[in-house]
């Protein structure tokens, strides 16, 4: 992510030594033109190679650029609550619980309208290949692909987290996934969601994230990787806890005074 010329020594020659003196003198004095006309001629040079080199520049630092912290969402956007994780595609316990927790999460409560589920990216500096692992997801989700690659990801953890280089194993799971690859590889190496996913991880920061996986679920933020109960639980709560917090319906100002209650 460089031959000083050697004295010459007197001899016969000494005699031509006043028309050499003002040669040079006369050269001496053309040469601030000649210096100006060069520094000049480089200038334009470097400014030709700064703007062929603009849009290749202003590309790296859109990438890296923070954009705004979104996640990616499942589920109905109109859903009563949202369930956040941060998560890191190399956590061992991210992968269990995307493999062995989430479907249950999505059949039981978000496909049943309880909630929506929005993932944020939290990459571990300890983790060589997550950040990889983000972008490849980021790319595939530009072409709607986001969760059937984060399943593939978690699922095929194990293999690409001891390569040396994943992103052939990446591009194998974009393939599967059905991604067009042009694009995909495109997006990839040009590291193009690099903001979005610096943006996610920043976002679990300012909720105090310390660790992989923590859930965002009402007014809690709870580490680790929880099993269908534990989140179930803390939905439940959430939920109780905004149907009591809700304002009461005030009825419509009709200028009129109330009607008295009919005698029994």
């Amino acid at each position: 992510m460089n031959e000083t010329p050697g004295k010459g020594t007197p001899g016969k020659g000494a005699r031509a030594r006043p028309n050499v003196v003002k040669a040079h003198k006369g050269k001496s004095s053309m040469r601030p033109f000649y210096v100006g006309l060069g520094v000049v001629a480089v200038l334009g040079i470097a400014a030709i190679g700064w703007q062929s080199r603009k849009p290749k520049a202003a590309a790296r630092i859109a990438a890296a650029t923070p954009a705004q912290a979104e996640g990616y969402l499942y589920g109905a956007p109109t859903a009563p609550l949202t369930i956040l994780e941060f998560a890191d595609f190399e956590c061992p316990a991210c992968e269990t619980f995307a493999t062995v927790t989430e479907a249950d999460v999505r059949k039981r409560i978000v496909d049943a309208g309880l909630a929506n589920f929005r993932f944020f990216d939290f990459p571990l500096d300890q983790h060589r290949h997550t950040m990889q692992a983000s972008n490849a997801a980021a790319c595939a989700n530009d072409q709607g692909k986001f969760w059937p690659m984060h399943d593939r990801l978690f699922a095929g953890q194990p293999n690409w987290a001891s390569a040396r280089n994943p992103k052939g194993t990446f591009r194998e799971y974009a393939k599967e996934v059905g991604v067009e690859l042009g694009a995909w590889d495109a997006c990839y190496e040009a590291s193009r969601h690099q903001g979005r996913i610096l943006a996610n991880r920043a976002e679990g920061l300012r909720r105090g994230v310390g660790s992989t996986p923590t859930f965002v679920i009402g007014r809690r933020v709870v580490p680790g990787a929880l099993s269908y109960d534990v989140i179930k639980a803390y939905v439940d709560t959430a939920l109780a806890e905004m149907r009591t917090s809700a304002p009461a319906v005030t009825p419509p100002d009709t200028g009129r005074p109330p009607a008295a209650a009919p005698r029994r």
